[in-house]
């Protein structure tokens, strides 16, 4: 492929899962590529393409010089390549500011989120996956994506932050529409999306609304009524306009990017059955097979940041106000940090993968998505479950997020 054949504009070339092979020619010839203006792209610019594990690692440390929230001579930013309104996403959403804000609003949940808190959450998302293993095995048939995948982290999610579990399918839509761009492009809306939105926003206010009269000891509430000082130094309770697109990205982050890690996973193992067998015969390797899920299938596609002053990076010359964009599954599959990048291995070591990315915005579930992966994988496990395709694997149509929309699966026999 010629470089003057990518276009990371057009989505119909993420249709069919991340187009590695277009990705393996930018880090092999152009690793901090300048992608040139399309008429799909958002405003219609052209934006950097950050490709290799180092450079994107170089972006993702350096907050002062890539900015998650704008840059000179732009009215919005944010993490993607629509330029968002600030008030919207910029400075609002947690992955949208930057530090020094960034980090207090972080610390408002972090607790939250802490390997040992998480640990204590064990029991739980082990009875929570029995569970949903025991209602779906019966029917020998059954959409994985949809059934288990999701619906693990949606249970959580919800119980974390206060959500009733009767409404988790409702954030599963909404979610959806977020992230899947079936009935429309880049910068475009579609009444899907709209009436998701509109929704999710409508449904969360009233919980808000709610934890502010009823307060729980769930997350939310805890975001609610803390207090933290503005820009000017006020010390101050969030606003229902700060507080509701911060927990819409919690809920996105938290349910839809660990589904597709289960999900893409669970067809690792079912495209690589000898890593399975190995996972089989020595069960110590399901933390290592865990960190290999994450790099495999890097849920995140891209991010992308704002260049506040002028940077060399990679051999090229970002010129402050440009849009940079830094790719998870491109860094996580370099030659240079991984040997035989494109071998599944469920006992690679070391494994210095960026799924969660890194820095200032690390993902702040990371130990929370690590374990509900470990928990599927421990179940399937101790079932000795073995699993087949029933069918096609439908993806999503999204170069932000590498996800799924089906993946149908029938109980098989164990292999290994």
């Amino acid at each position: 492929m010629e470089l003057a054949a990518i276009d990371l504009v057009d989505l119909d070339r993420f249709a069919a899962g991340f187009p590695h092979e277009m990705f393996t020619v930018l880090r092999e010839q152009a690793p901090v590529w300048w992608h040139p203006p399309h008429p799909k792209a958002p405003g219609g610019e052209g934006f950097w393409v950050v490709t290799r594990h180092a450079d994107v690692l170089a972006v993702l440390r350096d907050a002062a010089t890539f900015s998650s929230e704008g840059g000179p001579g732009r009215a919005g930013g944010g993490t993607t390549l629509d330029d968002l309104p600030r008030g919207m996403g910029p400075g609002v959403m947690l992955n949208m500011m930057d530090p020094p804000r960034h980090d207090a609003i972080r610390l408002l949940v972090n607790k939250g989120f802490k390997p040992s808190t998480i640990a204590k959450l064990a029991i739980e998302l082990r009875q929570r996956t029995r569970a949903i293993f025991d209602e779906v095995l019966p029917r020998g048939r059954f959409d994985f994506l949809r059934d288990v995948a999701a619906e693990l982290p949606l249970q959580v999610t919800a119980s974390l932050f206060g959500v009733p579990q009767a409404d988790r399918h409702r954030i599963f839509e909404w979610t959806t529409a977020f992230v899947d761009y079936a009935d429309r492009d880049l910068g475009g809306s579609s009444e899907r999306l709209r009436e998701a939105a509109s929704g999710m926003s409508a449904y969360l206010a009233a919980l808000v609304a709610r934890k502010r009269r009823e307060p729980g000891d769930e997350m939310l509430s805890l975001i609610v009524h803390a207090e933290i000082p503005d820009d000017t130094g006020t010390v101050r309770r969030l606003t229902d306009a700060e507080i509701v697109p911060f927990l819409t990205l919690l809920l996105v982050a938290g349910s839809e990017t660990t589904r597709n890690a289960i999900a893409g996973g669970l067809l690792a193992l079912i495209e690589h059955p000898g890593e399975l067998a190995r996972l089989r015969a020595r069960r110590d390797l399901v933390p290592s097979a865990v960190e290999e899920i994450l790099r495999w299938t890097s849920p995140t596609a891209y991010n992308r940041r704002t260049a506040t002053r002028d940077a060399a990076l990679g051999g090229a010359t970002i010129r402050a106000g440009e849009k940079v964009t830094h790719w998870y599954p491109s860094a996580n599959r370099d030659a240079a940090v991984f040997a035989d990048p494109f071998r599944f291995d469920v006992s690679r070591a070391p494994n210095p993968h960026l799924a969660f990315g890194n820095g200032v915005h690390h993902c702040l579930g990371a130990s929370l998505a690590r374990t509900e992966i470990a928990v599927v994988l421990d179940e399937i496990l101790a079932r000795g479950l073995g699993f087949e395709l029933d069918g096609a694997v439908e993806w999503a149509r999204s170069n932000k997020h590498t996800g799924m929309r089906r993946l149908p699966v029938r109980i098989g026999a164990a292999r290994g």
